[in-house]
């Protein structure tokens, strides 16, 4: 295996992530019912933000912290939902990559899951 290494390789890793979330029992429901996500507009914003947290870059536009503060006032969006996505997205990560920024994108992804679930605690 390789490292994360271009926007190709964070394509890789959001669909083949989102593919596992969608059919999660724990928060499956809530992308594919509680929000109904449209994935074609969805995903390429995912691409950019993922891209500028593991590669850097400016081209992510949105307040990620905001849409989930407002998204917990609608389902519950507690510690078990927190574990389950980083459990996903460590587990993708495994399967496809290894190296510095992977272990990078593992490490930010739960500093990012921490700061929003103390926020939507807070709220």
């Amino acid at each position: 295996m390789r490292d994360i290494e271009n926007r190709e390789d964070i394509i890789l890793l959001v669909n083949t992530f989102y593919d596992d979330v969608k059919a999660d029992k724990t928060i499956g429901d809530i992308f594919n019912k509680v929000v109904a996500v449209n994935w074609d507009e969805h995903l390429p914003k995912m691409y950019d933000f993922w891209e500028g947290i593991i590669l850097g870059g400016g081209a992510f536009k949105g307040n990620p912290m905001q849409a989930h503060i407002a998204l917990s006032k609608q389902t519950e969006m507690g510690k078990g939902q927190f574990d389950a996505w980083q459990l996903i997205w460590n587990k993708t990560i495994d399967t496809l990559f290894e190296g510095e920024k992977a272990t990078e994108a593992k490490t930010r992804a739960n500093n990012i899951t921490q700061l929003m679930l103390y926020k939507i605690q807070t709220a």
